[in-house]
């Protein structure tokens, strides 16, 4: 390896670290400050859900295109715009004066993640060997917890002494100082698709489908949101079929009905997040409206979860290069499931200690799937689809992310409506937590089943 390589290396690291750090942050900094934004500008519960969810539906939306886009024009170009994005609309987001004006901001910071998403993985995918791949992709999701990790504490500490609006602001010298960083240190731009076609049809219909499903799912159970929920689903199959016919399609299609590993590693992908991402902004809630904790004390107790997930992360990655992904991240999963089914108990009496207890065991679990999974999604497919593997793994976060939110805006639609979480409407709450818990509980079980099923990735790896 020459010195160039390895300068290349380190910096791809480095920059790709620090953003995956940046954007966890801000999701989970946001949702500590959202009972402070509910209270200025009086938003009810399913409104100030798409706070959190406009920003993820943005995401799922933008992940596939930008992806593609970043294997035919460069990574690193689709990288630094993404990077400039956020940075710009946190600004914004920031001076908001009204929610549907915060939720709006919140759509341009998700663009900005997508294009994030879809390429820091790909990109230290195109500059680490297979044999390294476990270790560096460790380190960048450990990056991902430890924004996790500190975005409900300090998120808490910012809301309650310098206001929500301080959590945007805080973002401003980060971008800046990676952009500074990309320009200074990533002199390649890793465009292995180069002179292909860009699929902007199949791009306008995946968009226009995803939008459509998820303001189906937060409609439901009503015969309005069924409707719109079927026409989401049925746009999606559209997709599917014009992707089928295209000869450079916008995502190939043929890598999940070919590929196993791909296709069931995505699933479970799928699965795990739609069960564990909505844990956080159940749990800030329970604390501050049912507990009558302070924003930043509630967030000292989030803090147990992210926390073990930064632990181990770097460890649960550098086994998967050792053991099969299949093994490591099975076992994660079904580590989850048992915290799940304990969060799924929590009632207004249940102690502070068991709540934190539940979050480590799903920090292990969580910890334990990450990476290795992962790592079997990146190391299953060839350097040509780096960006779109990349764009995937993005995807099935962000989507099950969107599902995740999906369900509990939908249970709250039916138990709260649209008022207020107050003392007269606690028990509604709570018995809406449990049985968003439960079904989760039950899909992470579930998921367990394509984790085992995905086969070994050694014998299938693709050259590097």
């Amino acid at each position: 390896m020459t010195r160039h390589e390895n300068a290349t290396r380190r910096s791809a690291l480095i920059i790709a670290t620090l953003t995956s750090f940046m954007t966890p942050f801000m999701g989970s900094a946001v949702n500590i400050a959202l009972p402070s934004i509910a209270d200025e500008f009086e938003m009810g519960a399913v409104t100030l859900s798409w706070v959190a969810t406009s920003f993820i539906l943005a995401s799922v939306v933008a992940l596939v295109p930008f992806g593609r886009l970043a294997d035919i024009y460069g990574r690193k170009r689709i990288f630094t715009y993404g990077i400039f994005s956020f940075t710009l609309s946190s600004l914004l987001a920031g001076f908001s004066t009204t929610g549907p004006l915060l939720i709006l901001f919140r759509v341009f910071q998700g663009i900005g993640g997508a294009m994030i998403f879809s390429t820091g993985i790909a990109i230290l995918t195109s500059v680490f060997p297979a044999r390294e791949r476990g270790r560096v992709i460790g380190i960048n999701v450990a990056a991902v917890y430890l924004g996790l990790t500190l975005g409900p504490s300090l998120g808490g500490f910012l809301t309650t002494h310098l206001t929500w609006r301080s959590i945007f602001f805080v973002h401003i010298p980060s971008g800046v100082l990676i952009i500074w960083l990309i320009f200074t240190r990533l002199k390649e731009d890793w465009a292995d698709a180069a002179g292909e076609s860009f699929d902007f049809v199949g791009s306008l219909i995946y968009g226009a489908a995803v939008t459509i499903l998820m303001l189906g799912i937060s409609k439901l159970p009503t015969p309005m949101g069924i409707g719109i929920t079927v026409a989401g689903l049925a746009g999606i199959l559209a997709f599917v079929k014009w992707e089928g016919r295209t000869a450079q399609p916008v995502f190939e299609i043929g890598l999940f009905t070919a590929n196993r590993t791909f296709a069931l590693s995505n699933l479970a992908a799928l699965v795990h997040y739609s069960a564990t991402f909505a844990v956080t902004f159940l749990l800030s809630l329970y604390l501050q409206d049912v507990k009558g904790l302070s924003a930043q004390s509630a967030g000292l107790i989030l803090i147990a979860q992210p926390f073990v997930m930064a632990v181990f992360s770097p460890f649960a990655g550098r086994l998967s290069d050792r053991i099969e992904p299949q093994v490591v991240a099975s076992i994660g999963m079904s580590v989850t499931v048992i915290g799940l089914g304990l969060l799924s108990t929590v009632r207004a009496a249940t102690s502070m200690g068991q709540v934190a207890g539940y979050l480590v065991l799903i920090g292990v679990g969580y910890a334990l799937f990450s990476s290795p999974n992962t790592n079997a999604i990146m190391s299953s497919v060839e350097r040509r689809y780096y960006g779109i593997a990349s764009g995937a793994v993005g995807t099935m976060r962000q989507l099950g992310m969107m599902i995740s939110m999906g369900i509990v805006t939908s249970i709250f639609a039916m138990l709260l409506g649209r008022v207020r979480i107050s003392p007269e409407t606690t028990a509604s709450f709570i018995k809406g937590m449990g049985w968003a818990f439960m079904i989760f509980t039950v899909l992470c079980f579930a998921g367990i089943f394509a984790s085992l099923g995905r086969g070994k990735i050694r014998s299938a790896e693709r050259p590097a």
